[in-house]
């Protein structure tokens, strides 16, 4: 089994010296946020579905996010169009089920990505993974209401062999597996699931140190703990008694500020136990 081991200062370094451009076709409740997180870290942000360019704005990026929060006629061939452009030329996919479950039409077109593309990615929440994957689960819009006791480190490896991709489900603890190994994260915060698009934001992060072709594994521990990491932070300077708001903007500040030596050393990661 080969050991989780990377230098944050060397992939900080990389994001920069390269900054990856992240094609977006994405929702727009979240779109802003998105964008903004792409430019906290260094990258490049673009959210473009319209059909008629879609192909040739993936032919550019290092990227791509799809993101089926706020499905509507046009982007659902937008998504297939550009997705299969990427896998054509390599460039690395981030499928974000935002809500899969909670109605036939975005479960339908999820399950239809995830058979027509290959996902180098795919990252949602609790009971949006466990609806997308054919588990019983339950969605009540975008907010998960799964079973805490469920064994998510086993759920995430059967999921990423079987679609041969990487699999993060963020919860209470986040479990991130590529078929191989298993990993969880606690980090984080309470206050992060008051406010919208911090799922969103996360998938972007992943995004861009995909882009800047940093393994998928640690992409997803990477991307999921800061986002995480800077929850934890904004609520310590802010405290209980700030607005949401204040602490959204808190959250945004620590994600652009966050040093590979806060990172390294708040970070809370293990290898998962896997039950076959």
């Amino acid at each position: 089994m080969r050991m989780i081991n990377f230098d944050l200062g060397k992939i900080t370094q990389q994001v920069k010296e390269h900054p990856p451009l992240v094609h977006h076709i994405t929702n727009y409740v979240t779109a802003n946020d998105s964008a903004n997180t792409v430019l906290a870290l260094g990258g490049s942000p673009v959210m473009a579905d319209e059909l008629e360019e879609v192909s040739e704005m993936v032919s550019i990026a290092s990227s791509l996010v799809i993101n089926v929060g706020t499905l509507h006629e046009t982007t659902i061939p937008s998504m297939l169009i550009a997705g299969r452009r990427a896998n054509e030329l390599g460039i690395p996919i981030i499928l974000d089920p935002v809500g899969v479950g909670a109605t036939t039409l975005r479960t339908k077109v999820a399950k239809e990505l995830l058979e027509k593309l290959d996902f180098t990615f795919i990252r949602g929440n609790r009971s949006e993974m466990k609806s997308l994957f054919g588990f019983e689960g339950k969605t009540r819009g975008v907010d998960s209401m799964v079973n805490e006791e469920e064994d998510f480190s086993r759920i995430a490896l059967l999921m990423a062999r079987k679609h041969q991709t990487t699999v993060g489900i963020t919860g209470e603890v986040d479990v991130i597996s590529d078929g191989e190994r298993v990993v969880e994260l606690s980090n984080g915060h309470p206050r992060l699931t008051k406010i919208t698009g911090s799922g969103c934001m996360a998938t972007s992060i992943i995004g861009v140190y995909l882009g800047a072709r940093v393994p998928s594994l640690e992409a997803g521990i990477l991307g999921i703990s800061r986002m995480a990491i800077a929850g934890e932070l904004a609520f310590e300077d802010l405290g209980e008694q700030a607005g949401m708001e204040s602490y959204r903007i808190g959250v945004m500040d620590h994600l652009s500020t966050l040093t590979p030596e806060i990172l390294q050393k708040r970070m809370k990661m293990k290898e998962g136990m896997i039950h076959e």
